[in-house]
């Protein structure tokens, strides 16, 4: 017998008359693997509010190249700028690790309840901090630490946001995630599974030694998993 899909952070942390509440006006939908959520340029007509897997959001430039601006699991959602007034998605949103469940809300229905300033709106401003802190922290991080300890980091984000210790994660994933080419990925996918912290075969990581990949992953691992704690109520 399968075990209940835990449930989002963010609408964890709500007090139980505001759960029940906005809980009832959703839907509950389940994106498979590269499922698109939102398209770059297209209207944002519903938020997300993941309860596994992992969606992927990236830019995508000009000539067709890539780059990961996050990676959302059950700790946060999908839309968070609308509250803002952002109408239009400036990232390509999809499913990465599958599958994912998550409870949807109209847009119009999000941003008027964040604006009638209950419980709703709180989380919502503590979660938009945190994404602030991670973009300039992954900024940095970038500029200043290795392959292996911004591989381990990215692993080990992965290994938070799908809550198992095996988990399908392509070579192409993990290359745009780390903005390197796939021939770096396999060397250092493979540094790791030498030294006995992860198996990577046939598109799938399997945790082994998650002590010892924290150990391997830069500062930036835990100011990032700090950024966006958010007690349960």
């Amino acid at each position: 017998m399968s075990s209940p899909t835990p449930e989002n952070r963010l609408l964890a942390a709500l007090p139980p008359n505001d759960f029940d509440r906005l809980t009832a006006r959703m839907t509950d939908v389940t994106l498979g693997h590269k499922d698109l959520v939102y398209k770059a340029g297209d209207p944002i007509e519903y938020v997300y509010f993941p309860r596994s897997g992992v969606v992927s959001a990236v830019i995508v430039m000009i000539d067709g190249q890539t780059a990961e601006t996050a990676a959302i699991g059950r700790e946060g959602m999908l839309g968070v700028s609308t509250f803002l007034g952002v109408v239009l998605s400036t990232e390509q949103v999809f499913c990465q690790v599958h599958p994912a469940e998550c409870r949807r809300l109209p847009t119009v229905e999000f941003v008027t309840e964040v604006a009638q300033g209950r419980a709703l709106r709180d989380i919502v401003y503590r979660y938009t901090q945190g994404t602030l802190i991670a973009s300039s922290r992954q900024t940095a991080c970038n500029a200043l630490h290795s392959i292996d300890e911004r591989c381990a980091r990215w692993l080990l984000t992965c290994h938070d946001r799908a809550g198992t210790d095996e988990f399908p994660l392509t070579h192409e994933f993990l290359s745009t995630m780390l903005g390197v080419r796939r021939a770096t990925v396999t060397v250092t996918a493979g540094s790791l599974q030498s030294a006995g912290l992860i198996t990577y075969r046939h598109g799938k990581v399997k945790v082994l030694d998650r002590p010892g990949l924290e150990d391997v992953a830069c500062e930036c691992y835990a100011a990032i998993r700090e950024a966006f704690e958010i007690p349960a109520n």
